[in-house]
């Protein structure tokens, strides 16, 4: 809870209702606001400054260990009242983890996705896929761009060549952003673009031999399995003070 700009948080056992500790923190406060002035809070520039409050919360927590309950039996009932009118929000780790990512600055919020997360770090093998892949659209883009040429030089049936080396091309480009940037739905979208390269090298089965084929295939299916393997980061818990 927060009042006059100071937030009280107390780590309590599971079995501990929640009235009570709130209670405690109500307790807490009125304490805190009779013993330090509000100026003193305004102008605290260093941390811990009030280490000479931490007697007053021994002393309270003992009193609450000991009874179990608040002395005042009536500030257990408003405060039991309040919280039918006003229901707790649960937070879970990973909100409370966000949060203070967000709050040190390793995270972003965004409107659209809700969250910005990061990945593992890339791993050699990934490197390896990267350029592949890179090589792989060019290839595509080489091919088709020179595909065009001809192709409104002679006939036009060769267009649905020129958009298959093209739609490849952007496929590899996808694999490459998919693999380095988080996504939601990342295995639908890895799925999906190894099935649409798959589709068109099969349709220029004619325009390259079975070890292109190969190759192209070999590099799509690398990708899509090191995106698929690659987690969410799980960075260390810092003193975010």
């Amino acid at each position: 809870m927060s009042s006059e700009g100071v937030s009280y948080m107390s780590v309590c056992d599971a079995s501990l209702p929640a009235a009570t500790a709130f209670c405690f923190l109500e307790d807490l406060r009125w304490d805190f606001t009779a013993r330090i002035d509000m100026v003193k809070v305004t102008l605290a520039a260093r941390p811990y400054p009030f280490l000479e409050f931490d007697n007053s919360i021994a002393s309270l927590q003992q009193q609450y260990n000991l009874k179990g309950a608040p002395a005042l039996e009536v500030t257990l009932t408003e405060v039991q009242e309040d919280l039918k009118t006003r229901p707790l929000q649960i937070l879970t780790p990973e909100e409370v983890e966000l949060t203070n990512n967000v709050a040190n600055g390793h995270a972003e919020q965004h409107s659209d996705s809700g969250q910005n997360q990061r990945l593992e770090p890339v791993t050699a093998p990934g490197i390896l896929s990267l350029v592949l892949n890179i090589m792989c659209a060019s290839l595509n883009l080489i091919r088709g761009v020179h595909l065009t040429e001809y192709t409104f030089q002679d006939d036009y049936e060769g267009l649905w060549n020129v958009g298959a080396f093209l739609l490849a091309f952007f496929c590899c480009l996808c694999q490459c952003h998919l693999y380095l940037f988080y996504s939601s739905l990342k295995k639908v979208k890895s799925v999906s673009l190894l099935s649409v390269i798959v589709l068109c090298n099969c349709f220029l089965f004619g325009l390259r031999n079975i070890w292109q084929l190969l190759f192209h295939l070999g590099v799509a299916i690398l990708a899509t399995l090191l995106t698929l393997n690659r987690k969410l980061h799980n960075r260390t818990n810092d003193c975010g003070v």
